[in-house]
């Protein structure tokens, strides 16, 4: 049956559940946030202000990359991809924070190159794979050129170290290849040797072996978890149902570590219980599902494999975050989309809604 594109309209659905994502966002990083902020710089509105400036030049970036000519674009992601290695090699240079280098720093502003890293990746796999001359059921051309580039830049990533990051680029690699027609043998062939060198970097990295002998530890044994992994257990256990309230959380009182980051999921269990964290989630599901129904839309493979990576990332993004909460995955430092505060995973989240949007414009007519 063939398919034909028309322009329509941005899904306005889409757009309302990011920008409710924003505005719960918003909410939380100043509620998780004002006792830290006061404490230690003395203004408590210091973090949600810093927010609300990336939030805007979020928007600023949604709209603009609604506009765009994403093919055309996608003619310049090789490039683009060289050049977010070369910030991954520069941020090695930076300072170190929590002893790992995942940061650029420019004056007030830090940014993850690793975030940037995704984006482009992303539109560089959709835009390769979609050539209709690249066959992916030879194991030759599925290796090269992606092997070597995937396999460098997760390993630099791991280097920082990032494992979170790790995890989320390779779980949506690995699906964007699956839904181009790559055979799951080959897939497998090609994941298992870098799947075991990367086990041998994390358990040679000191502070990341920890965490996961931690996590291994926690499962036969909750108290013998880690720090972190009990005080977001004893966070959300304390929400109950409907929450203790706005603002009225006590495990953020330098209890809980990162409340308005990694953790504000825990953190805003407390103050709006599992009421609200399915509210919240069933926003950000929403979102996703739109990403989903866009990429299915698609009237050609560039737009499936493009809507549909930006959507797996965010999806996989998401789900490691809550796993890390709830104990089911090791403690990997990772922000939850649009609601963790966070310039440089906002801007890049939101570009991915930006893309989103942008195909949104594009149907089929079967």
């Amino acid at each position: 049956m063939k398919r034909s594109a028309t322009k329509g309209a941005i899904d306005e659905r889409l757009l309302a559940a990011y920008l409710a994502a924003l505005v719960i966002g918003l909410v939380m990083i100043y509620s998780t946030s004002s006792i830290l902020a006061e404490g230690r710089f003395g203004s408590h509105l210091l973090f949600l202000r810093q927010q609300c400036l990336w939030t805007l030049l979020s928007l600023v970036a949604v709209f603009v990359i609604s506009k765009l000519n994403l093919q055309r674009l996608a003619i310049y992601s090789a490039p683009a991809v060289a050049l977010s290695m070369a910030l991954l090699v520069l941020a090695f240079f930076g300072p170190a924070r929590n002893e790992a280098h995942r940061w650029i720093v420019l004056g007030p502003f830090s940014g993850q190159p690793s975030e940037v890293f995704r984006f482009v990746l992303i539109f560089y796999l959709a835009f390769s794979l979609a050539n209709p001359r690249r066959d992916l059921t030879d194991l030759r051309q599925l290796l090269m050129p992606y092997l070597p580039l995937v396999g460098v830049g997760l390993a630099l990533i791991l280097l920082e170290p990032d494992l979170g990051s790790t995890i989320v680029i390779s779980i949506t690699v690995i699906g964007i290849f699956f839904l181009a027609g790559a055979r799951l043998k080959h897939l497998a062939a090609a994941v298992l040797p870098l799947a075991a060198v990367g086990a041998a970097v994390v358990f040679g990295l000191g502070y990341k072996k920890d965490r996961i002998t931690d996590f291994l530890a926690a499962v036969a044994d909750p108290l013998l978890g880690s720090y972190q992994a009990k005080q977001a257990a004893l966070t959300l256990g304390a929400g109950g149902w409907l929450g203790v309230g706005l603002g009225e959380g006590r495990q953020k009182l330098f209890f809980l570590p990162y409340p308005h980051t990694d953790f504000i999921f825990a953190a805003s269990g407390e103050e709006v219980g599992l009421v609200g964290l399915m509210l919240i989630l069933c926003v950000l599901f929403y979102l996703l599902w739109r990403g989903l129904k866009i990429s299915y839309e698609q009237p050609d493979k560039f737009g499936y494999l493009l809507a549909a990576g930006m959507t797996l990332s965010l999806f996989v993004n998401i789900a490691v975050n809550i796993g890390v909460v709830t104990s089911l995955l090791p403690v990997t430092g990772l922000p939850l989309p649009f609601i963790s505060y966070g310039g440089s995973s906002l801007l890049m989240s939101s570009a991915a809604v930006g893309v989103l949007l942008n195909l949104s414009r594009r149907t089929v007519r079967s």
